[in-house]
């Protein structure tokens, strides 16, 4: 059988074809980078207080009518009670002062039945000011993020098969759409309950325009351009889009305004659907050779290369755990971030600049590593990372954060890892479903990820033990992966099973020099 790499030869690795494909496909990403965390700024919980009605109070019971409580050594407001109103305009018309002629610690105290004020000193409004979700709603609001999570686990488990039955560009821009529309929708929702439907909606593009864009790009391209691309084209335009975000979120600081902001770039990527193909690859394994050929033959006019006369003759066509890990730690260390610093635009600047340095040593892995060592390594210093910062004096927060951002950058790297390595692995025909569905493994993860930070109330450190674990384990599990490094990528079914007759074959040494001399023949 013909091999594709071999038959497309003649184009190069890196002509103006190439490099339109690499970086419009690497251009894409961007919405997704702004999407997937835009939930730090949406749902992010600002300083709130029970709302007092404007009624005849003294100064002195205006500023004490909300209870004062210690948290985690600190005095603050209580963000759920007040001292019953009735009782306080009553004390107050009578003259007494709070403190002195009355023991604050005796009287009643109720629920915040007029609703919140909420402090605007670092955003103008959120989902969670705008819809009320605290004190008894306030669960809600990780929820919310979990929801999206959930329509982004359903579009991994649908778009994979779509695109292998559809073709891949379809399903690009289709999700890009509707990414974009339910991005802009969401502006309009008049109720947590509506909202939390299209953020379901707008999760179903989300995952399935990357894992579109990785898998084109990853068959359309070849070579060392083809690592270039899957660690650095798709990834780098993942982490540009979530850099931009704190800076859209700086100066827009109502999360109406962030969503109509956010949904813009996918308009202007529209227009790309005349200049990004089809895969070859996947056209060819639906029987459309003329088709594919046709894309080929102007790839060729653009390198400005002669193509041969006939191009696919004899082409034949047919039909974890560690994933788990991998999304739960990313997400759950991403959606924090808001947490680790007074600043949170800060904070997610930095998050979001750690997945530079990630994705470079990715590509670098993945050029010159073996796949499991690469994938181990950088799960065990995630792992150890995170199990170090509850080592950390209480007066050293600055390397409790270090700790926890080489955490972040050794499962980012990771996450660049795992998708190039589901794509060697399995073939032309399935390639898209097998992806799809590994990350609907990984978005289990990412609708977990919310509440894993909610453990701390239990104990301080418990969820960076259970993620440093998790990865602990998988790094041990990642022995039992096949290894892809320096293979083809495979195109039937029956060449995936024969790249294991040949690994296995390997692994065993001939008894006989007639053995021997039939493995050297196994042997690419």
């Amino acid at each position: 059988m013909q091999d594709y790499d071999d038959a497309t030869a003649f184009l190069g690795h890196w002509g103006p074809f190439q490099q339109s494909v690499f970086f419009l496909l690497g251009a894409s990403i961007l919405p997704n980078g702004f999407g997937a965390f835009s939930l730090v700024f949406l749902t992010d919980m600002p300083s709130h207080h029970c709302l007092v009605p404007e009624v005849n109070l003294t100064q002195e019971w205006n500023e004490a009518i909300i209870p004062i409580k210690v948290v985690n050594g600190k005095q603050e407001l209580s963000s759920c009670s007040r001292y019953r109103l009735d009782v306080v305009r009553n004390l107050s018309a009578q003259g007494y002062i709070p403190g002195r002629d009355v023991n604050l610690t005796d009287l009643e105290q109720e629920d915040c039945v007029d609703g919140w004020s909420y402090s605007k000193d670092i955003y103008r409004s959120t989902i969670v000011s705008e819809f009320d979700l605290v004190c008894g709603e306030q669960w809600k609001q990780p929820f919310t993020s979990t929801i999206y999570f959930l329509g982004v686990l359903a579009g991994s488990f649908i778009s994979g098969q779509v695109s292998d039955r559809f073709g891949r560009k379809p399903v690009l821009f289709a999700t890009l759409a509707i990414q974009t529309i339910f991005s802009f929708v969401g502006i309009f929702a008049p109720s947590w309950t509506v909202l939390s439907i299209i953020l379901f909606i707008s999760g179903l593009g989300q995952i399935s325009n990357y894992v579109s864009a990785f898998v084109l790009g990853t068959e359309i391209l070849a070579g060392n351009v083809r690592v270039l691309f899957s660690s650095l084209g798709v990834c780098m335009g993942f982490a540009l889009g979530y850099m931009m975000l704190p800076l859209f979120a700086y100066f827009l600081r109502d999360w109406k305004s962030l969503l109509l902001a956010l949904s813009v770039p996918g308009v202007i990527y529209l227009p790309a659907w005349w200049f990004i193909p089809e895969s070859p690859r996947w056209l060819l394994t639906q029987g459309r050779v003329e088709e594919a050929e046709a894309i080929v033959r102007h790839a060729a006019k653009k390198n400005k290369v002669e193509a041969p006369q006939v191009l696919f003759e004899d082409y034949n066509y047919a039909g974890s755990e560690i994933v788990f890990t991998v999304s739960i730690g990313y997400f759950g260390l991403s959606l924090n971030t808001s947490r680790l610093h007074a600043n949170p635009y800060l904070s997610c600047f930095i998050a979001a600049a750690v997945e530079v340095p990630s994705y470079i040593s990715s590509w670098l892995a993945l050029r010159y590593l073996p796949r499991r060592l690469s994938v181990i390594c950088v799960l065990l210093l995630g792992g150890v990372s995170l199990y170090f910062v509850q080592l950390v004096p209480q007066g050293l927060s600055y390397l409790s954060i270090a700790l926890e951002m080489l955490g972040k950058y050794g499962l980012t790297a990771c996450t660049s890892l795992i998708f190039v390595y589901t794509a060697e692995l399995y073939p032309t025909v399935l390639r898209n479903t097998a992806t799809g569905v590994c990350a609907t493994l990984s978005r289990v993860g990412s609708c977990i990820a919310p509440f894993v930070f909610e453990l701390s109330v239990y104990f301080k450190y418990l969820p960076y033990i259970m993620l440093g674990t998790l990865a602990i384990v998988s790094a041990f599990a990642t022995f039992f992966l096949p290894e892809s490094f320096g293979r083809p990528l495979p195109q039937t079914i029956e060449q995936m099973h024969k790249k294991e007759s040949v690994r296995e074959c390997v692994r065993c040494p001939p008894t006989t020099s007639k053995e021997k001399k039939t493995q050297t023949l196994m042997i690419p």
